[in-house]
């Protein structure tokens, strides 16, 4: 059995649009789990102000590869929600799979 893979996102939101952004991440949350992402998680940096961080788990590579890619489609009808709000649009959408070492 393959274990799940751990996602890591982050990126920086606009001032202005803290409020809105956090609104509409309550559709990408709640949609995440449409693509079998388990353990999910959401964060604001501390130290760095209007950063984000979403963490999460999904059981393969393809699932990760897909979702990578719908969360940076501007036109998507619900991850597409949040990209006006972020600094730099889609390509500041950092993503990055991580398998668990023992």
């Amino acid at each position: 059995m393959t274990k799940p893979l751990q996602i890591f996102m982050e990126y920086k939101v606009k001032e202005d649009n803290i409020k809105e952004y956090e609104l509409a991440m309550k559709d990408v949350l709640a949609y995440l789990v449409d693509y079998e992402a388990e353990n999910i998680q959401w964060y604001v940096a501390e130290d760095q102000p209007f950063l984000y961080v979403e963490m999460y788990e999904v059981p393969t590579t393809s699932h990760y590869q897909i979702l990578k890619k719908l969360r940076r489609q501007e036109d998507h009808s619900i991850f597409g929600k949040i990209v006006p709000f972020i600094e730099g649009g889609a390509e500041k959408i950092h993503c990055w799979a991580f398998q668990r070492k023992e």
